[in-house]
């Protein structure tokens, strides 16, 4: 991962600003770093770099376009620039990186072509130089982080963003009032959703989306340029012509051109093996494209109710990679407590985020990228209340709505305590909220 940071308006002492809120995600791209201003336009930006495609100098960020119109700092990977670099009238590039490409595509196409045209992770910072704005835009999905606002007062307002909350903390404007709103939302759902954040005034930009911002007009303008709605719709349309054989095929070479693109890289590469569906299926995937064993990182519980470690070390063994794995104790395991509001800057409450963090610990000694399965249970329906939901909806449905709202009323008048003490002998902890969750449903 590499990070970036900038800041529009209220530039005094923007070089020192810029070269503390660069040290700040020194951890995100140890590889190299720089920093761009432009004091006439009262704009400055920052990048650090972790080389992952093109190690050379070739690579170097804050990056300017070969016409000079517009400089980008950029966090992630196009994994088709190869195949935009085709399609490009250029046909002269400095070296190998796909920011180059992407900056590239973004002067002969505009950006918007150029994001729409480019399969990847990311989030970027684009300046033009000619009509003086400011875009921001993130990937499909959001695996990349981008957050953003105005602070500061008046004249000396100024507009910030970066890839993670720290960053923006490191500038004088920035003025660390606590989003209450936030918080309510965080009690509800154990994290807080885009596009807010824990900060008043500071948003995460949305999936799929880019932001356009001036000094002339400091009221952001955000637009789409991918809708996950339109695509879903568009695919069920599809699904229901095509035979389940055929599907299955589709979704096969999918699932194998998305590995072989994101196994491109210059630098050591690996995987995160839990034994899981969707982490078992990634390491097969790259496996079965690779003559070298895939190096496969597990972490493991002495605790047998939370320890997937034997299911990976079956995985690994049955596709012969190279694995490591490593038992944390609990000991361990809460030693990394009191390091999360520096990893994750806001609240966040999905217990996964230990081993996640053990895991990565675990990779870096060996690698520089891992490819790692995460949302497979979620696009596939591979939790139990899904299973559970297709059987009694079918039955429920012929029901009418006011007699449905009806037993919804019933069931709640329980407290979840008593439903789960009735059921204790037959279910695990928690099932009085399961009942209430599926009576609110």
């Amino acid at each position: 991962m590499c990070g970036l940071s900038g800041c529009l308006g209220g530039t005094n002492g923007a070089e020192k600003n810029l070269s503390i809120m660069s040290d700040t995600l020194v951890h995100r791209g140890p590889d190299d770093s720089g920093i761009w201003i432009d004091e006439t336009a009262q704009i400055g930006m920052s990048h650090n770099r972790l080389s992952i495609l093109d190690l050379s100098a070739a690579g170097h960020q804050p990056m300017i376009s070969e016409s000079g119109r517009y400089v980008v700092v950029f966090n992630g990977e196009i994994y088709n620039h190869l195949e935009l670099r085709k399609k490009l009238i250029k046909n002269s590039f400095k070296g190998l990186s796909d920011t180059e490409t992407l900056l590239s595509c973004i002067e002969e196409w505009g950006l918007d072509s150029a994001l729409k045209n480019s399969v990847g992770m990311f989030a970027l910072a684009l300046w033009d130089r000619k009509e003086r704005l400011l875009y921001l835009a993130r990937d499909r999905i959001g695996e990349k982080p981008l957050y953003y606002g105005w602070q500061g007062e008046g004249g000396n307002a100024s507009f910030l963003f970066g890839s993670e909350l720290k960053v923006l903390k490191a500038h004088p404007s920035f003025q660390s009032v606590i989003n209450r709103h936030a918080i309510t939302l965080f009690l509800r759902y154990n994290y807080i959703p885009t596009p807010y954040s824990i900060y008043q005034g500071i948003s995460k930009l949305l999936p799929g989306t880019m932001l356009t911002v001036s000094l002339d007009n400091r009221k952001p303008i955000i637009s789409s340029y991918w809708s996950a709605e339109e695509v879903a719709i568009r695919g069920v349309d599809t699904a229901c012509k095509e035979s389940d054989d055929k599907l299955l095929n589709e979704l096969e070479g999918v699932l194998q051109n998305s590995i072989k693109q994101q196994m491109v890289a210059d630098v050591p590469l690996g995987a995160f093996l839990s034994g899981g569906i969707d982490s078992s299926l990634v390491v097969a995937l790259m496996q079965q494209q690779t003559s070298h064993p895939v190096k496969t990182f597990t972490i493991g519980f002495s605790e047998a109710g939370y320890n997937e470690a034997e299911y990976a070390k079956a995985v690994a063994k049955h596709l012969n990679t190279e694995h490591t794995e490593l038992y944390v104790s609990p000991a361990e395991a809460m030693g990394v407590i009191p390091q999360l509001p520096q990893l994750y800057d806001e609240p966040f409450s999905d217990s996964s985020q230990i081993p996640t963090f053990l895991v990565s610990k675990l990779a870096q000694q060996h690698v520089t990228v891992s490819l790692s399965g995460d949302g497979a249970d979620e696009i596939f329906c591979g939790y139990n209340r899904y299973l559970l939901t297709d059987k009694i909806w079918g039955k429920l449905s012929l029901l009418p709505v006011s007699v449905r709202h009806g037993l919804a009323n019933a069931v709640t008048k329980i407290s979840p305590r008593v439903w789960s003490k009735i059921f204790s002998p037959f279910f695990y902890n928690n099932i009085g909220d399961k009942i209430h969750k599926a009576a609110s449903v």
